[in-house]
Formats: structure tokens, C-alpha cells, sequence
């Protein structure tokens, strides 16, 4: 049955998010005891630090490099002047094991073979990679959207098997454009991601996926949007891949284009009409394909391991219970480097979410210090992940290896790319509506499956004035609620915010430095940041998390 889990209060917070005007409101004063941590959030301070970052010196930042090491090394060096408490094993470092490895585009390729006919393509048609160079073969199975979600009773695999062979699924999930669908409306859910759709492949049995554009979508494909960024991912030396040499995933992913997918489903049937089926009433149609036999060859030009670091520092929580919950207040400290085209400065990505964790920490253990100052019943973690550029690697691996329990983890706020005044792009042109003035807009991600979260975010804006915005978490084609660190938390169910100031021309460009970022800007969110940490470690009743937002058991 089609319901909305908590609708009305969904709807509600909803629509005030897309009325508020900081001229609605009127000016309040915050409490003195908070006044010490408010005055240390200064513009001077993140000007100081976000130039720092993203200066020469470092070099761009790029995961395993010096100039990360570099960065690495000054962020531990902030938390322990600012005095935090080393939160791994009396360090404040997190080890993050990595394997390095450069694919050879040139010799990989996916091959189709039916009727003694065979067909290869490689890149961009199809693009695969993997740590370990392959040579696998398959028959091929139409997996629908390759989704298993017992709670909304569906599953794409309950009438296949798919032991030892590859599959072939849509992106994304079915009835994206219908605002009642169980798969939360028009927003993304977790099963949207590549991923998690690779994980349940190979949880059935599959030895492979390929990932292809839903034909009947309205937006690009992943592939398409991907290509609109340009920047980094069209450098004349790409970037190395990076994976973690622990992860889970032990299956490649191919991502397919169009004409790929409709040559390998062949004259048996037709993707756009198996589409419609699922959609129409959420009955999966997956089925064997005949005659058809993949093969993926995998060739990698360089393999290595390297090492590198989530920085962690704590604030114990002066309750002799609560101290034990966690809130967690992270951003990430990799960029993507420099090459020939020239440094890829990640002022905004994400020199501004390090800068701001730094102030947070500091404004926080400067109000705790202070002779009137409100004191912390939760704890607060405060975390720089490794390696986000690579894949939310940093993050993943800290949800694989705790550092404080998960179970006990009430809330996190994740800062990635919070500097900037959002822009119409390659990327969002077409896809999102920008509005037209964006110096005071914060945007949201993550609120459908956290509305009490997003609740008292709101209540601590009417001391900030600041335009909250919820469009990310209400379209499906720019991926955004799984792009960034909060993700993998969301994974376990944890109350987790992307805050985010939008997209722009220089994401991911050697063009985003430090001289274009609004820090006015910055320090108003960090200050709403800063209240609503000190709301979620002191309320009595911290986020709660919805699993499925859009649906209700009947």
C-alpha cells in the first residue's frame, strides 16, 4: 500500500523550507552561555585556513600525495592545539588502508558474443575497471533495476538465478517521476546507487554487472552527467582509482551506454517496454537473455598500496551516560591533485568543510573552557575523512571500523563544499532550477529520512537568517544525496545532513580558489552549525531516523 510515513510533517517542514525568508523573522539574540563558541566562528580565521588548503603548497590535495600528507598533518595539528582528545587508540589518526591502481583503457573492453558474432567497445561507450586485472565470461541476466528491498516488498532476483553469471540492471530505481512511489517519491533512496546494486548482484551470486541507462528517463544518464563536469575527469592524466583494500565489493561494474544495453537484450526484447512494466505496478520482470554471452577483460597499467588517514578528535560529553552517544561533525581533505592543465585547488571542495570543522572544534572547546559556558551532554566527534574523492573511501571504512559505536550515533553533520554562492553549471543546467540569488542559500541533503533533524536545524536558523533549501533531496537525476560522506552513515541508519552550498562552474576546475569564497557565508552556516550541535548533544530526545519515508507497512 502506497502511503507517506510521516506525511504531514514531512509536508510541513517542507514547505516552510521552500517560503523562508530571513526577512520573516524576527531578530533574536542567542544565550550568553553560547556567546564564546559564537564570537571564535570568525571570517578572518576560515580566510586564513581556506588559503592555506587550497594553496600551492598542497599541491591539490590528491589522496596518497605529499601535499595531502601535508594537510593531513595540520589538521591533526589544529585538534591537538585546540585541545580534543586523540579519538583512535590515543592518536588522531585513523589508518586507511588503500590499493592504488591505474586502469589501461586501451586494453579493456567488454565483449558480446551471440550467433558466432562478437562485439567489443571500451571507453566512454562502456566504462569498467577493477583492482585486479579480469578475464571473466558470463551468460547475461536482466535483473530489472537489480534491487532487493524485503521492508517494501520488492525484489528483482526472487525469480532468477544469477550463480555465476552477469547481470543487467537499470540505474536508478522504478518510478522515480511519481511522487508516491514507495521508493520515496521523486528523491533518491540508498538502492539507487551503483554500489548497492553491485553489493546485491554479488550477494545472488553474479560475477559481474553492467549498469545501463533507464531507457525511458528524462534526465542524463549517469554516464551523460558525468560528462558534462569536464574538469578533472577529462584531464590528460587521469587520476589513479582507489579502492580499499578491505572493501566488500569483490565484482567489477560496468557502466553501459544505450545502445550497448539494447545490443545485448537483442530482438527478445525491448528495455524501454520492461521498464514500463516495473513501473506500472512494481512487479519485476527480470528473465534470462538468450543467446547472449559477456566477456569482461580488465587490464591495469599499474598496481600499488598506500596509506592514508582519517583525521579524529574528540569532545567528551560532561553526562555520565550520554557521553557515550555521538555526534558527529565531519567534512573530507582530499582534492584531485595537479597534473599538466595545472593545480586543482579544492578551495570550496573541500578546503570549506575542513576549514569549518576546524572552527567548530575550536568553537566549541573555547565555549566548554569558558566560565559560563553551556556544557556538552552527547559527545562530539569531529572527523576529516580520507580519500572522499576516490569514492567516500574514508567514510566507508570508518562505517566498516568505528571509532565510537554506531548504534550510539545520534546525528552528523557533514560539510562539503560550503564556501560558494550556487551557480547554473554544465552539470545542473536543465536538471535543477538555480534561483537567482544564492548569497544567503544553504542547501540540505538528507531531510526525507530525518525530519526532526531538519526540524530543529530550523528553529536554531531563527537566530542565523539563512535561506534553507531542500531541491537536492527531490530530484534523482544528479545523484547528489550519495556524492558526499554522510552516505555511508544513512547506510546504518544514522541521521546524516549533507550541508552544501550548491554546485558552480569551478567544481572540480583548477578555477575553485580561495579568492571566490563567500566567507560571510561560511561563518553564518558554521554559527547555525555550531547551535544546532549544542541542540543535538543536549535535547532530551536526539534525530530519529525513518527508514523508508514513503512508505508505511499496512
Amino acid at each position: 500500500m502506497k502511503m507517506k510515513s510521516n506525511f504531514f510533517f514531512i509536508l510541513i517542514y517542507t514547505i516552510t523550507l521552500l517560503i523562508w525568508s530571513p526577512l520573516s523573522l524576527a531578530d533574536k539574540n542567542i544565550t550568553p552561555n553560547l556567546e564564546t563558541g559564537w564570537n571564535a566562528i570568525n571570517m578572518a580565521s576560515l580566510k586564513k585556513d581556506v588559503y592555506y588548503l587550497s594553496s600551492d603548497r598542497l599541491q591539490g590535495r590528491l589522496s596518497l600525495s605529499a601535499g595531502d600528507e601535508k594537510a593531513i598533518d595540520w589538521i591533526q595539528t589544529q585538534f591537538k592545539q585546540i585541545g580534543l582528545k586523540p579519538a583512535f587508540e590515543n592518536s588522531y589518526l585513523q589508518p586507511v588502508k588503500l590499493i592504488e591502481y591505474i586502469p589501461d583503457r586501451k586494453k579493456t573492453y567488454i565483449q558480446l558474443e551471440r550467433a558466432n558474432k562478437i562485439i567489443q567497445w571500451k571507453k566512454p561507450d562502456a566504462i569498467t575497471e577493477y583492482h585486479e586485472d579480469l578475464d571473466i565470461t558470463g551468460d547475461v541476466v536482466f535483473a530489472g533495476y537489480g534491487i532487493t528491498a524485503p521492508d517494501l516488498h520488492y525484489d528483482d532476483y526472487q525469480d532468477i538465478d544469477v550463480h555465476g553469471k552477469i547481470v543487467l540492471v537499470f540505474e536508478h530505481e522504478p518510478q522515480e517521476n511519481d511522487a508516491t512511489s514507495i521508493f520515496n517519491g521523486k528523491a533518491n533512496t540508498i538502492y539507487a546507487t551503483s554500489r548497492i546494486k553491485a553489493l546485491n548482484a554479488q550477494k545472488h551470486g553474479a560475477i559481474a554487472i553492467l549498469i545501463a541507462p533507464e531507457p525511458n528517463r528524462k534526465h542524463p544518464s549517469n554516464q551523460e552527467r558525468l560528462a558534462r563536469i569536464g574538469g578533472s575527469l577529462k584531464r590528460k592524466v587521469p587520476i589513479p582509482s582507489q579502492v580499499l583494500i578491505d572493501d566488500e565489493l569483490h565484482i567489477p561494474i560496468a557502466v553501459i551506454s544505450d545502445a550497448i544495453a539494447n545490443k545485448i537484450i537483442g530482438a527478445h526484447s525491448s528495455l524501454s517496454q520492461l521498464q514500463t512494466a516495473i513501473d506500472k505496478n512494481l512487479k519485476p520482470q527480470s528473465r534470462a537473455i538468450p543467446d547472449a554471452k559477456i566477456t569482461i577483460f580488465i587490464t591495469n597499467k599499474s598496481r600499488g598500496y598506500g596509506t592514508t588517514y582519517n583525521v579524529v578528535g574528540l569532545l567528551e560529553g560532561s553526562d555520565s551516560l550520554l557521553k557515550n552517544e555521538t555526534i558527529i561533525i565531519s567534512a573530507h581533505h582530499d582534492h584531485d591533485g595537479k597534473s599538466k592543465e595545472g593545480i586543482w585547488h579544492g578551495a570550496d571542495d573541500n578546503a570549506s568543510g575542513t576549514a569549518g570543522v576546524i572552527s567548530l572544534a575550536n568553537a566549541f572547546m573555547q565555549n566548554s573552557l569558558a566560565k559560563n559556558g553551556l556544557e556538552l551532554k552527547r559527545s562530539l566527534l569531529f572527523v576529516v575523512f580520507a580519500a572522499e574523492e576516490r569514492g567516500l573511501l574514508g567514510a566507508y571504512h570508518m562505517t566498516n571500523h568505528p571509532i565510537r559505536d554506531l548504534k550510539t550515533t545520534r546525528a552528523m553533520i557533514n560539510f562539503d563544499m560550503i564556501g560558494r554562492n550556487e551557480l547554473p553549471s554544465d552539470q545542473t543546467n536543465g536538471i535543477i532550477t538555480i534561483p537567482n540569488d544564492t548569497h544567503n542559500r544553504l542547501n540540505l541533503i538528507g531531510a526525507h529520512y530525518s525530519p526532526s533533524y531538519l526540524k530543529t536545524v530550523i528553529e536554531e536558523n531563527q537566530y542565523i537568517h539563512l535561506t534553507l533549501d531542500d531541491r537536492f533531496d527531490n530530484e534523482p537525476a544528479l545523484n547528489t544525496f550519495f556524492r558526499s560522506d554522510q552516505f555511508p552513515f544513512v547506510l546504518h541508519q544514522i541521521p546524516a545532513f549533507w550541508w552544501f552550498t550548491g554546485f558552480h562552474p569551478d567544481y572540480h576546475h583548477i578555477t575553485d580558489t580561495a579568492d571566490k569564497i563567500n566567507y560571510k557565508k561560511m561563518q553564518k552556516i558554521l554559527r547555525l552549525a555550531y547551535l544546532t550541535g549544542y541542540a543535538f548533544s543536549n535535547d532530551a530526545y536526539p534525530p530519529e531516523f525513518i527508514t523508508h519515508p514513503n512508505f508505511k507497512k499496512e
